[in-house]
């Protein structure tokens, strides 16, 4: 399929990854940094340089494209969908992309910091890309192959496409959004303009890696009440609310329920963030498991060891408010099974094996699915996501690349059932 096709997909990820697009979870914004959409600028620009005429930047930051259909045959619309922002956890500005190329399974040590150094022991899953071309950052920076890796696949399968009309596919339909790293991808998303019926976004893992649920998830807000008191004269009248808040963050356990202490299929109860003074004081969680409906004991949990610290501290009260975030993508792609199907018999025409996991997590496909664009996850082969020793493979990249084309030409028969 491939044999005299010059690959672009290296030197774009390398092109995209050196624009700062880390999102920003404290913006009221949208999207929350104004230079997501510098990169947004750009990818139109080479969407209508391979004559995508309708691909647009709009004022929300998202990219629209489509690319035309080669067959007469009705088929349902497909969207393909990446998220041009990186995370908040690790800097993403000035990042230095660095090909090495065949990869020799040595250790690779970050040339702007030689304390990073990364390894098969650290990373087992570079044993199996030995004799591949890895790209790394510096390391002074993440490097932001998530997502930027599933933005390059998107754009070569494109071009891909642009170059062999002769391949006969139905409309696909391209987005990049904003914000996902920050849980709000899709908050203004524009569905009816989208106009598919269904998609797959590309932000997954190990080569094979097809993903079809992921965490449901809740934020928790508690805001403790103390009684404020001048300190000169506080006694028996003081009721410290970061004492509380300290005292409450104290009971949770240290060896379970937490992401340091949980892998697998096990869910979590998160503090990531506090603050306050004396008089108040304000503790977030995020809430993950599988399966939705432990998310409200997670939450009764959090509410009995309040109750207990509440009842230490005589005089201090507390609210405590839930929001959903996204829900497991799996409870509406099992509706859909034709989308997994399509997805698991082009991996495996690539001559792959399929791995199925479940993503602890969250994706713009998740809340996608539930919008009513049924959506499941593919590989990129980004790794070690979110810090200074992330990588991708040029190959692996690759490989996702051509997995698309075989979900477009294998659509006409897997839908026809």
């Amino acid at each position: 399929m491939f044999e005299n096709y010059n690959f672009t997909i290296t030197e774009r990820f390398m092109r995209y990854v050196a624009i700062d697009t880390q999102s920003d979870p404290q913006s009221n914004r949208f999207p929350s940094t104004e230079k997501q959409k510098d990169l947004g600028r750009l990818l139109v620009q080479e969407l209508q340089e391979m004559n995508i005429t309708d691909a647009h930047l709009d004022e929300y930051g998202y990219v629209y494209a489509t690319v035309p259909a080669t067959t007469y045959k009705e088929l349902p619309v497909i969207c393909f969908c990446a998220h041009m922002d990186t995370a908040p956890d690790c800097s993403g500005k000035n990042v230095k992309p660095i090909l090495h190329q065949q990869y020799d399974g040595t250790a690779i040590v970050l040339p702007d910091d030689i304390n990073q150094v990364i390894t098969i022991e650290n990373h087992p899953y570079l044993k199996e890309k030995i004799g591949e071309d890895i790209i790394t950052a510096s390391g002074t920076t993440l490097l932001g192959a998530d997502d930027k890796a599933g933005v390059a696949i998107i754009m070569e399968l494109v071009r891909y496409l642009q170059l062999n009309q002769q391949i006969k596919h139905g409309v696909i339909k391209i987005l990049f959004t904003p914000d996902e790293e920050i849980g709000r991808g899709v908050d203004k998303l524009d569905l009816k303009k989208l106009g598919a019926a269904f998609g797959y976004t590309l932000d997954g893992g190990e080569r094979g890696s097809l993903e079809d649920e992921n965490f449901s998830a809740d934020g928790v807000t508690i805001t403790i009440y103390g009684v404020s008191a001048h300190p000169g004269a506080a006694k028996d009248k003081l009721v410290n609310a970061i004492k509380v808040a300290a005292y409450f963050i104290g009971l949770l356990p240290t060896n379970e329920l937490s992401p340091e202490t949980t892998d697998d299929r096990y869910g979590f109860v998160h503090p990531v963030h506090i603050d306050g003074i004396a008089e108040k004081a304000t503790v977030q969680f995020i809430i993950r498991d599988f399966m939705t409906a432990k998310l409200s004991a997670y939450e009764n949990y959090l509410k009995d060891k309040l109750e207990t610290a509440l009842l230490k501290f005589p005089g201090a009260t507390a609210t405590f408010d839930i929001t959903e975030q996204y829900r497991n993508m799996k409870e509406v792609l099992d509706l859909h099974p034709q989308v997994i199907a399509l997805a698991k018999q082009a991996i495996e025409k690539s001559g792959l094996t399929v791995r199925t996991n479940g993503i602890r997590g969250g994706t713009d496909g998740a809340r996608l699915s539930f919008m009513g664009l049924p959506c499941a996850n593919i590989f990129t082969g980004e790794m070690a996501l979110h810090g200074l020793q992330e990588y991708v493979s040029a190959q692996d990249m690759q490989k996702s690349m051509e997995v698309l084309v075989n979900i477009v030409t294998l659509q006409e028969a897997a839908f026809e059932n």
